[in-house]
């Protein structure tokens, strides 16, 4: 037991110098590469394909946060190749000016009402939450050295929906006074497809990277609102 303990701790130390050979491309060193990692995403997100008469009230940076715990395992033949899946959390908000989407509803087709001369609250936000499994196909042109070096990545998420709802915030009358400032908060996943499958795609260097994000579904149920799909694309910090 003792012989093969000193041989392991032998072949562990020469490890790191056999692997700096350049002409042996198999002997690359995983040793600093990350397994097990956090990959946490920032962006702005847009509902594409909304008409004119909605669109035209969607206001402001339209944030998305997305945190996800990723298993990395790089080929064995190619370790500049490796496929990674995770589980994780992603969020969207979408703002709007002088509009409603009344979630709560107990019509059969969501409604969408501007309020431009009527009360309506200042700031007003419709906010989704998805469990999602992403699977990435992943490229490290430098598996030496993965904190400098380029990478990239195609994939797919399927999710399932924990939260919608909308809030709004600061009542205000049809002239842009201050009536209250209070919050109302409504809950319902009645409108929205509870399943989503998305296509995502990630380029950059180190531990940076930008990202897409775009939905294969339908963000809201057929026959109940405009189909629409949501788009992200912003920042990715991950060890890749």
């Amino acid at each position: 037991m003792r012989k093969l303990l000193v041989i392991f701790l032998v072949l562990t130390a020469a490890l790191p110098a056999f692997s700096q050979t350049p002409s042996d491309k198999k002997k690359i060193d995983l040793v600093n590469r990350a397994g097990d990692h956090f990959m946490v995403q920032l962006a702005s997100n847009t509902l594409t394909s909304l008409p004119d008469s909605i669109n035209s009230h969607v206001k402001g940076l339209n944030r998305s946060a997305n945190i996800y715990l990723m298993l990395n395992k790089p080929f064995k033949g190619d370790p500049r190749f490796s496929v990674a899946f995770g589980i994780g959390v992603s969020t969207s908000n979408i703002y709007f000016k002088n509009m409603i989407v009344d979630i709560g509803s107990v019509n059969k087709v969501l409604p969408f009402t501007a309020v431009d001369s009527v009360n309506h609250f200042k700031k007003y936000k419709l906010s989704t939450a998805y469990l999602e499994v992403p699977v990435e196909f992943r490229f490290t042109a430098n598996p030496n050295t993965p904190g400098k070096t380029l990478k990239g990545a195609l994939g797919v998420k399927v999710g399932t929906m924990l939260n919608a709802h909308t809030k709004g915030k600061t009542l205000q009358n049809g002239t842009g006074n201050t009536i209250n400032d209070i919050s109302e908060k409504i809950g319902s996943k009645k409108f929205f497809n509870t399943t989503r499958l998305s296509a995502t795609a990630r380029i950059g260097y180190g531990n940076f990277s930008v990202f897409g994000a775009y939905s294969l579904t339908s963000v809201f149920k057929d026959g109940v609102a405009p189909p629409s799909k949501l788009l992200q694309v912003g920042l990715t910090i991950s060890g890749l």
